[in-house]
C-alpha cells in the first residue's frame, strides 16, 4: 500500500536532516520537492496532504530527494530560484539569487527618478535577476548585463526573454568593465567577494555546486572589488554611482577601497542587520 504524502514528505524531511540540512530548511524542502514532482501548487499539497500520491510520484520523488540528500541546493534540482518576487532559471552555470541581493536592487531604485532613463550596467551579471529585476521596476531604463561566462549569458538569455526585456538588456561578454566606454549612470553588481581562505567553510551547496569564478576573490575576497572601485569612476557620468554587494565583516575594508578611491560611501545592512551593500558616489568629478 501506497503511504500518504504526509508519511512520504516527512521522511524525506528525516533524510535530509541525516545529511546536515537545518530542521526547517529540511522540512521546506521536502515539500517544495514535492510539489514540484507533483506539479501542483501548495494549496494541492496540503488538500491531499493525508491521502496517497499518484502512483509515479514515489519514484521522481525518490530520485529528487537523493540528490538533495546529496546536498545539491533545491533551486538546482529544480532549475528556478525567486527573486525580487519572480522566478528565474537557474544552473549549476550561475550564482543562485539569494534574498541580501534584494537590498542592492532596493538601494538602486532608490536614486532612479520614476520614468527616468537610466543607463545601467549589471557587472557580473550571471542569472541576468539583477538586470531583470531593474529593467522591470524602471520602464525607460536600459541595462547592459556583463558576464565572462558564455553558460551564464545563456541563462540570462532565457531570463531576459521570460520577462519580456529583451528590448532594454542588452547582454554581452566580457571581464568587468572592459566592454563598458561609458558614461552610464548606474554600475552595480554582486560580484565575487569570497576569500580562498574560507572555501573549506563553505557550505556543501555553496562549494560543490555553485560557480567558483562567481564566489572567489583572492586572498581576503576584496579582488573584484577593488577594481570596480578603481576602474568605475572612469565609466560614470557627473552624479553616477556604484552600488556593490559585499561580504560579512568587510565593510571597513570597504569603507577604505572606496575612501582611497576619492567616494563618497553609503552602506546599508540586509534584512538580518549585517552591512551588505556600498553606495558609491561623488567621484565622477575626480576621475583619473
Amino acid at each position: 500500500m501506497t503511504a500518504p504524502l504526509r508519511d512520504q514528505i516527512g521522511r524525506a524531511r528525516d533524510a535530509f536532516v541525516r545529511a546536515g540540512v537545518s530542521s526547517d530548511e529540511a522540512s521546506l524542502d521536502a515539500e517544495v520537492l514535492a510539489r514540484h514532482a507533483l506539479g501542483w501548487d501548495r494549496a494541492q499539497l496540503l488538500t491531499q496532504w493525508h491521502a496517497a500520491p499518484p502512483s509515479a510520484f514515489e519514484s521522481a520523488y525518490a530520485l529528487l530527494v537523493e540528490r538533495r540528500a546529496a546536498r545539491e541546493p533545491v533551486a538546482l534540482i529544480i532549475g528556478q530560484r525567486e527573486f525580487w518576487g519572480l522566478e528565474f532559471y537557474v544552473s549549476p552555470a550561475v550564482l543562485i539569487p539569494r534574498p541580501e541581493t534584494e537590498i542592492l536592487v532596493e538601494r538602486t531604485l532608490l536614486g532612479c527618478r520614476p520614468g527616468g532613463r537610466a543607463r545601467i550596467v549589471d557587472v557580473g551579471t550571471g542569472s541576468g535577476c539583477i538586470a531583470v529585476a531593474l529593467a522591470r521596476e524602471l520602464p525607460s531604463a536600459y541595462v547592459l548585463g556583463i558576464d565572462r561566462s558564455w553558460k551564464a549569458l545563456a541563462v540570462a538569455r532565457r531570463n531576459v526573454a521570460r520577462y519580456d526585456v529583451t528590448s532594454r538588456v542588452q547582454l554581452v561578454r566580457g571581464n568587468l568593465l572592459d566592454a563598458v566606454a561609458g558614461p552610464v549612470d548606474l554600475i552595480v553588481s554582486n560580484p565575487p567577494y569570497v576569500s580562498i581562505r574560507e572555501a573549506a567553510t563553505l557550505q556543501p551547496e555553496v562549494a560543490r555546486f555553485e560557480p567558483e569564478e562567481a564566489l572567489f576573490a583572492g586572498e581576503d575576497g576584496l579582488a573584484v572589488l577593488r577594481l570596480l572601485s578603481h576602474t568605475a569612476k572612469s565609466r560614470l557620468a557627473p552624479a553616477g554611482r556604484l552600488i556593490v554587494e559585499f561580504g560579512a565583516g568587510q565593510s571597513a575594508a570597504m569603507r577604505e577601497i572606496a575612501e582611497a578611491d576619492g567616494w563618497e560611501i553609503e552602506i546599508a545592512q540586509d534584512l538580518a542587520g549585517i552591512p551588505r551593500v556600498a553606495v558609491m558616489s561623488g567621484a565622477a568629478d575626480r576621475r583619473n
